[in-house]
């Protein structure tokens, strides 16, 4: 079994990290492989949305310490490491204008956590825990615990996560903006492939769409986000799978999307 696993079924491309054995601690080698994955996502058209997601009893424990400190020599390696290897995560995420889902199934710590904050959604087992953590091993966020914490939860919170590495549970994480459903241990594998399952049912165009204008218009006016969602709709509104929405509608009946 490899140490990440990238499949394609029903519209659903799912990363699995899975190393069990390791909490899900990743590799370089994963890490390779996961922005593989998700470059591969972003032109494949069966693939509509992504969701990542662990083996076993853990998320992801954040990065193997032990890889991670025999690489470095020189304060060079770890910001070369960072930058051209870990980072490529973020990078193909920020790319990505399909759905990211964060199937949360137990312990997400450091790196892991951050992992999942960069997801768009993050759906969580109800036995699920996190932590920030890099504090109590002497680092700093180095995956965007800084960037995505801060812009889910507060400033004020973040820095309570960051500085102390305490432990939240599911319902605290629900509670304060991270985590946006919460699933019974025993249900949780079916419940977000459920979920995911109904994204991936909508018009993709319209899916990616909202996605891209939602983002930039996080960073932009008023103006310029309603200028902008304004060519989408005309975009859209020309597409087959519009046309096919509104007559599944008139209709009663369930849509066929082509992705046209």
């Amino acid at each position: 079994m490899a140490d990440l696993e990238y499949t394609v079924e029903d519209g659903i491309g799912t990363i699995l990290l899975n190393r069990p054995h390791m909490k899900n601690a990743f590799t370089f080698e994963m890490i390779d492989q996961w922005a593989e994955a998700l470059h591969s996502a972003r032109t494949d058209p069966d693939v509509r949305v992504v969701v990542v997601t662990g083996a076993g009893d853990a998320f992801c424990s954040g990065v193997d310490l032990d890889e991670f400190n025999a690489k470095i020599t020189q304060p060079y390696d770890l910001k070369s490491l960072l930058h051209e290897r870990i980072h490529r995560v973020a990078y193909a995420l920020e790319d990505l204008d399909k759905p990211m889902i964060a199937a949360v199934n137990g312990t997400a710590v450091g790196a892991g956590m951050d992992m999942a904050l960069m997801c768009d959604i993050r759906l969580v087992a109800a036995s699920a825990t996190w932590s920030e953590g890099y504090i109590r091993v002497g680092l700093v966020p180095g995956d965007g615990g800084c960037y995505y914490l801060p812009r889910l939860v507060g400033m004020a919170k973040a820095l309570e996560l960051l500085w102390t590495g305490d432990f939240l549970d599911a319902e605290e994480a629900a509670r304060i903006g991270i985590a946006d459903h919460i699933y019974p241990d025993a249900e949780f594998r079916a419940a977000s492939t459920e979920f995911a399952r109904r994204i991936a049912a909508q018009p993709p165009i319209n899916v990616r769409m909202i996605k891209r204008a939602a983002y930039q218009s996080a960073r932009a006016d008023v103006r310029t986000a309603l200028d902008l969602i304004s060519s989408h709709m005309g975009v859209v509104f020309s597409t087959r799978d519009s046309a096919e929405a509104m007559t599944a509608f008139r209709e009663r009946r369930p849509p066929v999307f082509q992705g046209r």
